[in-house]
C-alpha cells in the first residue's frame, strides 16, 4: 500500500477518515494487517507528508496509533502524553496537523487499563507527575456512579474505566475549547473530532458516539453537556 498523497488527503471527508481507521482496526484485531513496504514509503514522503488524521493518545506500550489502526507511514499523526490528556502544545500539534498539514480527523484515544488514570484515582503525587495527573483529577470528581469512598480507587476495574471514559470525553470538550482554530475548521466541515478507548484484552477500539463533532450543532450540544 503506497502513503497517502495530498490529492488523496484531499479527497478524504472526515467520516472517510474515520470509517479507515475503523478498518485499520479490525485488520489489526484479526490479525490480517496490510502487506506495507515502509521503505518506500519513507522515501515516498521524503519530500512532505498528507496523513489523513490525528490521533491523541497515551504514551502506554501496548497501544501505538500506527499498529492497532493499522496505518503505515505518513498516514497518521500521532501525538502520546500519559492519561491522553491535553496542554497548549497538544492543541498546537493538533492545529499544526489540520491546519498546516491538512489532516480531517482529530481522535483522542483512551485505553483500558490506563496507569496514568489509576494514579489519578489513587491521587498520586510524585515530582512533575503531579501536575500531569491533575489534569485527570476532574473526571475522578465526575465520576458520581460510584459512591462508596472505598471503591472510588485503582483496586476498583470499574471505577477506573468509568473515570477513563469520562477523562476522554473531557479531553474532547478541552480541545474545542482551547482552539479557535480547530473549532472554525469543525464548523465549515473541514474535519471532525471523536473520543474512543483501546481495549487492551481484545485489541478493539470503541468510539464514543456521543463525541462526535462535526459542525456547528454538535460542537454547541457538547458545550452544554
Amino acid at each position: 500500500m503506497k502513503a497517502h498523497t495530498l490529492e488523496t488527503q484531499s479527497s478524504i471527508t472526515p467520516a472517510k477518515a474515520l470509517e479507515f481507521l475503523k478498518e485499520g482496526n479490525q485488520r489489526f484485531v484479526k490479525n490480517l494487517k496490510v502487506n506495507r513496504n515502509l521503505l518506500q514509503q519513507a522515501n515516498d514522503t521524503r519530500e512532505g507528508q498528507w496523513p489523513f488524521a490525528a490521533i491523541v493518545s497515551c504514551i502506554d506500550s501496548r497501544t501505538s496509533a500506527e499498529l492497532i489502526f493499522d496505518q503505515g507511514l505518513g498516514d497518521i499523526f500521532s501525538i502520546r502524553i500519559a492519561g491522553n490528556v491535553i496542554n497548549t502544545d497538544i492543541v498546537g500539534s493538533l492545529e499544526f496537523a489540520c491546519r498546516v498539514a491538512g489532516s480531517k480527523l482529530i481522535v483522542v484515544l483512551g485505553h483500558s487499563n490506563c496507569g496514568a488514570i489509576k494514579g489519578a484515582c489513587d491521587h498520586l503525587e510524585m515530582g512533575s507527575l503531579t501536575e500531569l495527573l491533575s489534569k485527570i483529577q476532574p473526571a475522578v470528581y465526575e465520576e458520581t456512579l460510584t459512591t462508596e469512598a472505598d471503591k472510588r480507587n485503582s483496586k476498583n476495574p470499574t471505577f477506573v474505566e468509568n473515570v477513563s471514559t469520562l477523562n476522554v470525553k473531557r479531553s474532547v470538550k478541552s480541545i474545542i475549547n482551547r482552539s479557535y482554530i480547530l473549532e472554525q475548521m469543525i464548523e465549515r466541515g473541514e474535519i471532525a473530532i471523536i473520543g474512543g478507548k483501546h481495549n487492551l484484552e481484545t485489541g478493539l477500539v470503541e468510539f464514543l458516539d456521543d463525541t462526535w463533532i462535526q459542525n456547528i450543532k454538535s460542537i454547541e450540544k457538547q458545550i452544554k453537556c
